[in-house]
């Protein structure tokens, strides 16, 4: 080991995650996340999500902590640190850089009918022009509503930012953001390539709310004395990176290039492609914002789909369906004895919530083409990992409307695509290699921070230990069992929304 070591946080709304990895082997050296069991969210109304912003940083030391115990490694071995973060989240601080409220995170609702009111005010041609999507539900919506409904408040917002900016402000005493950051706010305008001040004028958002923009790679700011002293880390580390936890899941699997994709299969499912140049989908039923390596003279766009019924789809047939007490293994196991198409079976995953790439329609989880004669168990489980995979398929193809070549699919070897059924589907169906690799998001924040420290001259350098675990080929003699599957599913889809 070198002594040289790199610090990443990733700050989710479950928990905390720190992790350490050598410089020069590229190893994670140790790893930790805080609270063990998932994190608290506040919900005083329906459809609103909280967490105290202080909860992020106490669980970020007490990862920092374990992390540094178990590995031995001192302060001064820390050469930078980095930072992913849930994104959307609103953090509003004072002058003295004390919280005002509780942040409102991604996963809150209520602000949407700010959004959609000023896509509809502004213009939807404006809108989709410069931000490449609709206000929705993000940042800047949430500080609308904080605006309309705790005026006292709003008058003490000195700045505004993302959970990963709060991090790093704690770190460092330096309040500053990304344009990365600022986009998946709705606060970046890629046509003029600076601050959307249109919409901030139309929220009636003063400019200086906004934090000075940094390069995502880059000494951003130092640890401070104080933040040394309580962490036991050196003051005058460089806070060299940070991002959203998508765009930096991406950095993970060394996702940079246009056509290059990074999926996750959890308990809902991301599709995160790059695309190299300015575009947006005109229903916006995908998102696209500033990757990681956007700069304003090299377009550099993440388009990112989600899926809300992924794993929670497998999870519910493992609880209701399944043989008691089966392990994921083992029921797919039993899905292998079943051909491809799930002899007619078709089922529409769609039981999560609303779905933005279904224009925010919410036509709830439904089976299709049950033959009591002839079906059992092992066909409706099969149905249902394939009608996750068609979804992911679907969303696809708009990606693919938007000018993205999708060939390679980069993953880590986890939730449902540790599954090979579902693995060879998505093959099968998209036509795309898929490349499975060892890693995570406090790992990946590490290696961006080294990117940003100049330890690493580029991307390549950085991610040349990152461990392949698998590659998967579509089977191009079974390609055609999979499209008419998919082709099946897609028409049963069409008539539930037209119904």
């Amino acid at each position: 080991m070198s002594g040289r070591y790199l610090l990443g946080f990733d700050v989710g709304s479950s928990s905390v995650k720190a992790s350490l990895v050598d410089s020069d082997s590229g190893v994670c050296v140790a790893s930790a996340f805080y609270p063990e069991k998932e994190a608290p969210i506040i919900a005083v109304k329906s459809g609103w999500a909280e967490q105290d912003p202080q909860m992020w940083w106490d669980n970020a030391k007490l990862s920092l902590k374990k992390v540094m115990a178990d590995s031995s490694v001192k302060g001064e071995d820390i050469k930078a640190i980095g930072i992913s973060y849930q994104m959307h989240g609103l953090v509003c601080v004072d002058k003295n850089q004390n919280v005002l409220r509780p942040s409102i995170i991604w996963c809150d609702s209520r602000a949407v009918p700010y959004g959609e009111k000023a896509f509809e005010n502004i213009g939807p041609k404006e809108c989709l022009g410069h931000l490449l999507n609709s206000p929705g539900n993000f940042t800047a919506s949430k500080l609308a509503w904080v605006k309309e409904n705790e005026p006292q408040l709003f008058e003490k917002i000195y700045k505004i930012m993302l959970p990963g900016d709060y991090i790093a402000m704690k770190l460092s005493g330096t309040i500053n953001t990304t344009i990365s950051g600022l986009s998946e706010g709705m606060l970046w305008d890629f046509k003029n390539k600076k601050v959307a001040k249109f919409l901030l004028d139309y929220f009636g958002f003063d400019e200086s709310l906004i934090a000075d923009i940094v390069p995502t790679f880059s000494v951003q700011s130092e640890v401070s004395e104080a933040a040394a002293n309580e962490l036991g880390l050196k003051a005058g580390t460089p806070i060299s990176y940070r991002a959203g936890d998508q765009p930096n899941n991406a950095l993970s699997l060394n996702v940079f290039n246009p056509g290059e994709i990074a999926s996750t299969a959890g308990t809902s499912g991301v599709v995160y492609g790059v695309l190299g140049e300015a575009n947006y989908d005109i229903k916006s039923r995908v998102n696209t914002f500033a990757h990681v390596n956007y700069q304003k003279d090299m377009e550099r766009l993440g388009v990112l789909l989600c899926i809300n019924g992924t794993g929670i789809l497998n999870a519910w047939m493992r609880r209701n369906v399944a043989p008691e007490g089966i392990s994921y293994s083992d029921m797919n196991d039993m899905m292998a004895s079943v051909p491809v198409g799930s002899d007619g079976i078709t089922i529409i995953p769609f039981g999560n919530g609303a779905e933005r790439v279904l224009e925010n329609k919410e036509i709830g989880c439904s089976i299709h083409g049950v033959n009591f004669n002839k079906h059992g168990k092992a066909h409706l489980m099969r149905a249902a990992q394939e009608g996750i995979v068609f979804s992911f398929c679907y969303g696809m193809e708009v990606m693919q409307q938007m000018g993205m070549d999708i060939h390679k699919i980069h993953a880590g070897k986890a939730n449902m695509f540790l599954s090979e059924l579902f693995r060879n589907t998505l093959a099968g169906v998209s036509g795309a290699t898929i490349e499975l690799y060892e890693t995570d998001g406090s790992v990946g924040a590490a290696k961006g921070a080294g990117m940003g420290c100049g330890i690493y001259k580029d991307h390549d350098e950085a991610f040349a230990t990152l461990k392949k675990l698998a590659v998967i080929e579509p089977d191009e003699k079974r390609r055609a069992e999979y499209l008419q599957a998919y082709s099946l599913w897609k028409e049963t889809l069409l008539q539930q929304i037209n119904h």
